[in-house]
């Protein structure tokens, strides 16, 4: 294959490429983008092993490497729950880090293969690229270990502030700057690896200050820099399919996280540098009597059932109890009942964009039933309920009421202005971000304590009566 078709085939793939981003910014079109994506990857994948034209102990070797990935991947893709999708996408994120980092490696100890120059002698634009993705590449694999380790509940998802945490990490990004340009002028493989290293630990000390209530910035963000990494290891390989999805998944992701960022009043950089929630509640000096109003299924099912309309709230609750596919089934008993149902996502509800629109997808919620935060907040004034299932933080009136509270600024939705609000949710406790919830005490609150799927199940068979 000569180079100007292998490079034509790789535009192909970054045009598909483009086509799949595009897809996946709407349900409607997500099947679609997804495949776009597939496609686009399966030429990328066979021109590279056309052009490449390896020996037979190679090509055997990548088709060894591609059934093992591709086998373990299809097995975790069928096993793993919604639930911890957050987990699993902080978990493959590492991987692409590892993997630029082994790349880097492999062409210092053998840059002939790469056509950049021969052992002692590297060229330097490509010591500065491979410098580059190593670099991001290992902050990339310990920071995303660390969000799955938090996420997954094996780490505290409070944020571990440690002290002169910004000082220490302003010197480690010195120390990297100063051992990149070392690193250059002495091609040192000695310098190389303690590049890694101050990655390494970087990645680390960048992440432990995040808090839970930012784990869905910290998870685009790392989506962000393992898509940086790809294309500084692109241009190190001088592979165009690699140098053009890198760029694609570093910007929108990039992109992405300010979009979140600004969902939730914060500042990209406070989140990176200063972390979210600390070891304790807020305080809760704020006026309202610490007492609850608790309801039960058959009071959640007659005050529904005698409503207007309903404003159903999904948070990470629904998505642990699986209830996706019992709330589907009360909105239908609501809608033949002549309650106009409509569902209100919050841009960070859940542990990952997008987390809550995936499960009602699944769950076969249709499309137009679905409204993001800007376009259904003034409804809630207008609604009879609000029906709150596992969303806390993303409901606190303390964010908007209290000036004293950690995520004072962030945009919720107001359920609280709703005649009614049903709170579904196995205690009082605090939610990710280790905040006391001030909509819990609320007049117009009603507490529907237990699992949510078992208690909308409930409220189902009690409309029935």
């Amino acid at each position: 294959m000569s180079a100007n078709l292998a490079s034509f085939l790789y535009l192909v793939s970054g045009v598909l490429f483009i086509m799949a981003l595009r897809g996946l910014s709407h349900p409607t079109t997500s099947r679609k983008g997804n495949l776009y994506g597939m496609v686009g990857m399966a030429i990328a994948i066979v021109t590279t092993l056309i052009y490449a034209t390896p020996s037979f102990n190679g090509f055997v070797l990548i088709l060894a490497g591609l059934a093992i990935g591709g086998g373990a991947g299809a097995v975790i893709a069928k096993r793993i729950a919604m639930t911890a999708m957050p987990q699993l996408v902080a978990a493959f994120h590492s991987l692409v880090g590892l993997a630029a980092v082994m790349v880097a490696a492999a062409a210092l100890y053998a840059p002939e293969s790469f056509g950049i120059g021969v052992v002692g002698d590297i060229h330097a634009q490509a010591l500065v690229e491979m410098s580059l993705g190593v670099a991001i590449g290992a902050i990339t694999f310990t920071g995303s270990v660390i969000a799955f380790l938090k996420l997954d509940g094996r780490m505290s998802g409070k944020p571990i502030l440690l002290p002169m945490r910004h000082v220490v990490n302003a010197g480690l990004a010195i120390g990297l700057v100063v051992l990149i340009v070392l690193l250059v002028t002495t091609q040192s493989h000695t310098i190389f690896w303690l590049i890694v290293l101050l990655s390494l630990v970087l990645g680390v000390l960048i992440i432990v200050p995040i808090g839970g209530a930012d784990m869905p910035v910290v998870v685009s963000m790392l989506n962000s820099y393992s898509g940086w990494a790809a294309a500084g290891i692109g241009f190190t390989l001088g592979n165009l399919a690699l140098i053009i999805t890198g760029a694609l998944v570093g910007s929108s992701g990039a992109i992405l996280s300010y979009i979140m960022c600004k969902g939730m009043n914060r500042s990209f950089i406070s989140v990176i540098l200063g972390g979210f929630g600390g070891e304790t509640a807020a305080a809760t000096d704020d006026g309202i009597e610490r007492t609850v109003k608790q309801g039960s299924a058959d009071d959640a099912a007659y005050l529904m059932m005698n409503a207007q309309k309903v404003i159903i709230v999904p948070g990470y609750g629904m998505a642990v109890a699986q209830a996706q596919h019992a709330l589907r089934e009360m909105a239908d008993k609501l809608k033949e009942a002549g309650v106009e149902v409509k569902y209100a996502i919050h841009p960070v509800a859940g542990r990952m964009p997008g987390h809550m629109n995936v499960l009602l997808a699944e769950a076969q919620v249709p499309y137009d039933e679905v409204f993001e935060l800007e376009d259904i907040n003034s409804e809630f004034a207008q609604a009879d309920v609000a029906y709150v299932i596992g969303a806390n933080d993303v409901t606190n009136p303390s964010a908007r009421d209290d000036k004293s509270s950690p995520i004072y600024g962030m945009p919720i939705l107001d359920v609280d202005k709703a005649r009614t609000c049903l709170f579904v949710k196995r205690s009082l406790g605090s939610g990710y971000a280790g905040i006391d919830n001030t909509l819990f005490y609320k007049d117009g609150t009603m507490m529907l304590l237990g699992d949510a799927k078992k208690m909308t199940e409930e409220i189902v068979k009690a409309m029935d009566h």
